[in-house]
């Protein structure tokens, strides 16, 4: 049987990108990793990720919620670092 570990390692995200993939598209981890493996391999998709990930931060930060917009600014920082999106 395949986990989610195992669907999220094969996406090319790691669990902090997937799982905001999934918040924002309010959908399970395992469907956000299919969709992030999608985006990886369609033009256009990396910038799209990036801007669920701002999306999610925006929305952390509405909420008041510093822990997870720390979470993910970290996590905005890590994806463009490793695609090289400025």
């Amino acid at each position: 049987m395949i986990s989610i570990e195992d669907c999220i390692a094969l996406c090319g995200l790691d669990r902090e990108k997937i799982k905001a993939i999934a918040e924002h598209e309010h959908i399970p981890e395992i469907a956000a990793a299919a969709l992030a493996s999608y985006l990886l391999n369609h033009e256009g998709g990396e910038f799209e990720i990036r801007q669920i990930i701002v999306d999610d931060l925006k929305a952390a930060l509405a909420e008041g919620d510093r822990a997870r917009a720390s979470e993910l600014l970290m996590a905005l920082r890590e994806f463009m670092q490793e695609r090289s999106i400025h």
